[in-house]
């Protein structure tokens, strides 16, 4: 408890987790373990024999740039860095994965066991593929998560077999034209209009070229166009994230984007550019490592399992599934008083009863390798 409370007062932003490093670091190696730093933050630790084929476990450990809600403000535990706030819960696993590897450096396991602490979750630019690159799941053949989840209740962890996140990529198109003045729009190309045409028409278009059971949405964030009001001007732009649950939709969506962007603005004489960044495939869990987190699951309690919903949110997790079998789970931290809280929001709250869960939960899946794979051992973590 005391080390998330220290994680939760000290968050810091992607690719900026310098001092987390730091201290996960300096953890591990009080309990004897001997982690590898990654180039520039994060790190990860290979705990038990050196057998040729492991199992790991991911926590991120960045922050988002997010003030802390001001009912918040009366905790001792408080971010001391104005402005960056743990509001997704990545302090709940990063506690989750260092109080796991410190209480296996004791352990008498028969399978090798990497935890991985993953920087940079919550950026386009997300530190799994760095992480991948650098060698981490080198050796490994399955790989699991927690994702802290404040609608549901602590004590509970919802899993789910295929998609449990969704896609998310990144939409920005420039409408150009030569300007000119409001009176005589037929004397110019009308950039505001097209940029309204694009709001309006482009997710409909969409909506009827996609099977809607993908739940495939187009949401627009920003338009901006303009400085005066009889003024039609030479440039705007829209930008926006499309969002999609189905595997195959994110793989060939941007061309047919590309082309509806292209007819809806081909009436107005417009010029356009389109600037398309993927982002993130969604994070679709394995059946069998699924099944091994269930299963594990179970052993805290009869109660504990429940069928996890599929979030319309994207998460770098994914990029760890295109490589090797794994499974992301949802840990309940919601204390079932009042309403509960969300993720990204100020008012994300985690009911610290948790992360032992979250430990009894990963200790289990451990323990199943161990067992079935390479003959028995000791459960520590449900004593």
């Amino acid at each position: 408890m005391g080390w998330r409370r220290h994680i939760h007062a000290h968050p810091e932003l992607s690719h900026m987790e310098y001092r987390t490093t730091d201290f996960i670091e300096s953890t591990l190696r009080e309990y004897g373990l001997n982690p590898v730093r990654f180039p520039v933050t994060g790190l990860m630790v290979d705990i038990g024999p050196d057998t040729e084929e492991k199992i790991a476990f991911r926590a991120d450990i960045d922050a988002l740039p997010i003030t802390e809600h001001p009912d918040e403000t009366t905790k001792d535990f408080v971010s001391t860095n104005t402005g960056v706030m743990h509001a997704c819960g990545h302090d709940v696993h990063i506690t989750v994965s260092l109080a796991l590897a410190c209480a296996l450096a004791s352990a008498d396991l028969n399978i090798g066991v990497r935890v991985i602490f993953q920087p940079a979750e919550e950026v386009m630019e997300g530190g799994a593929p760095e992480v991948i690159a650098a060698g981490a799941l080198d050796g490994v053949v399955n790989i699991f998560a927690v994702h802290a989840e404040p609608k549901l209740k602590v004590g509970k962890v919802g899993v789910r077999t295929g998609a449990i996140t969704s896609a998310g990529d990144v939409i920005e198109i420039k409408v150009i034209g030569p300007g000119g003045h409001s009176s005589r729009p037929h004397l110019t190309a009308d950039v505001v209009y097209g940029l309204g045409k694009l709001v309006t028409e482009l997710p409909t278009l969409l909506s009827r070229r996609v099977d809607p059971r993908t739940a495939t949405v187009l949401v627009f964030g920003t338009v901006n166009a303009g400085y005066a009001p009889n003024a039609i001007p030479e440039d705007g732009s829209v930008s926006g994230t499309i969002r999609t649950g189905d595997i195959k939709v994110w793989r060939t969506i941007q061309p047919l984007l590309e082309e509806l962007v292209g007819q809806v603005l081909a009436p107005t004489a417009c010029d356009y550019e389109i600037i398309y960044t993927k982002g993130v495939p969604p994070v679709i869990n394995d059946d069998v490592a699924t099944a091994v987190l269930a299963d594990a699951a179970r052993t805290i309690g009869p109660q504990t399992v429940v069928q996890a919903p599929q979030s319309s949110g994207g998460e770098d997790f994914s990029w760890y599934l295109e490589h090797i079998p794994g499974s992301m789970a949802r840990l309940g931290c919601w204390d079932g008083v009042g309403e509960p809280g969300d993720l990204h929001q100020a008012n994300m709250r985690a009911d610290e009863r948790c992360l032992e869960v979250g430990v009894k939960l990963f200790g289990a899946v451990a323990d199943r390798y161990s067992r079935d794979f390479h003959g028995s051992t000791e459960n520590v973590f449900l004593k």
